[in-house]
Formats: C-alpha cells, structure tokens, sequence
C-alpha cells in the first residue's frame, strides 16, 4: 500500500511539474519483490478511486500493471511508474519561455 501511494506522490517524480494540475491519460505500474497482484490491483483500484478527478473518464482500465517476483538486490521490493500526464505542458511551456529569453539575448549562440 505504502509503495502504490509513493508512486503518486508528486515529490517522487522525475519531471518538475504538479501532477496535480493535469489529468492521467496512461499509466504503468511495475512492482518488483514479494507482492500479491491481487493487493496491487486493489491499491491501484483504491488511488483512481479517491483520485478521478486526476484520472480521464474515456479511456478505461488506464492503468497497466505488471508483477516481477524477483526483487532487486539489497531491496524486498520495489516499483516503477510511468504516467502520461496532461501536467506535461507546464514544464514544456517554462522550458520553451527560458530558451526564448536566451535565444532572444544569443546567449550560448557562437556563429
């Protein structure tokens, strides 16, 4: 249960952006150690549940989720989580603002 929540967890994200300002079209839940599906699926089930509003209502069964026994080394268990968020644009729109304000100044232009 900890595991699926920590994976939502907007601070556990590689991308800087909120999360919680778009909504999940996909996503991918990868658990690997001593983990029944059954529970998976029922804390997965549980998070778009309390979270909807975060989830698209049109595409159904959104989220994938796939079981490894085989814990990593040094770990019990672990998981990976790849979501396609509508948040995205944010960070694409910061990013492409500070490359216009370079590209305006030729900063790191040498021709």
């Amino acid at each position: 249960p900890e595991l699926t929540q920590q994976m939502f967890d907007p601070k556990n994200m590689m991308a800087a952006s909120d999360f919680r300002n778009g909504r999940y079209s996909t996503c991918s839940a990868i658990f690997r150690g001593k983990v029944s599906i059954k529970e998976v699926k029922d804390q997965i089930r549980n998070v778009q549940n309390k979270n909807s509003s975060y989830f698209v209502e049109w595409i159904p069964n959104n989220v994938q989720t796939a079981l490894c026994s085989i814990p990593p080394r040094g770990l019990k268990m672990s998981s990976t989580f790849v979501g396609n968020s509508t948040s995205i644009q944010e960070l694409f729109k910061r990013v492409g603002d500070q490359f216009t304000a370079m590209f305006r100044r030729k900063a790191f232009l040498h021709w």
